[in-house]
């Protein structure tokens, strides 16, 4: 996922080229941070996988390697929630691509009085943080999705 904030509980691969040492996978703690070696706990909330890379470069550059080869990866997404008028409320493993639709479908269907109406809460997205949607709305890690109840 271009451009993906990382957050907790996201599972991630750091490596090294040339040094197994330095290669590690590590969830992300409720802080938003990874311990790693030579450099300790590192803060690392809502920093892309690219900026987790040139920060790791940038820290063991000179005084551990003269010119570390670092790549990170997402091995595990953080969950997202579904609740409201779904037959199975509860919390998902994400994948990319996963659309309002497709979570309600992992989430056994809509249930019995389900409306059309459904909100996701973004926690990456302070900015919009409730946004009406549809089964074509993406879906981010750690959103939650709520269908609301019918009242006829």
């Amino acid at each position: 996922m271009s451009g993906y904030r990382l957050g907790p509980d996201d599972l991630i691969k750091i490596s090294v080229l040339n040094e197994p040492n330095l290669s590690i996978e590590a969830r992300l703690s409720d802080a938003g941070t990874v311990s790693y070696p030579f450099l300790g706990e590192i803060h690392i909330k809502g920093k892309t996988p690219g900026e987790v890379e040139r920060l790791i470069t940038d820290g063991l550059r000179g005084a551990y390697l003269v010119d570390p080869k670092v790549n990170v990866s997402v091995l595990e997404y953080r969950k997202y929630y579904i609740g409201g008028q779904v037959k199975h409320p509860g919390a998902y493993p994400y994948q990319p691509g996963l659309t309002v639709g497709k979570a309600v479908a992992l989430a056994g269907g809509f249930g019995e009085l389900a409306s059309r109406d459904i909100v996701i809460l973004r926690e990456d997205d302070p900015a919009q943080p409730q946004l009406e949607a549809d089964v074509m709305t993406p879906v981010h890690p750690g959103d939650v999705i709520t269908v609301e109840e019918s009242f006829f």
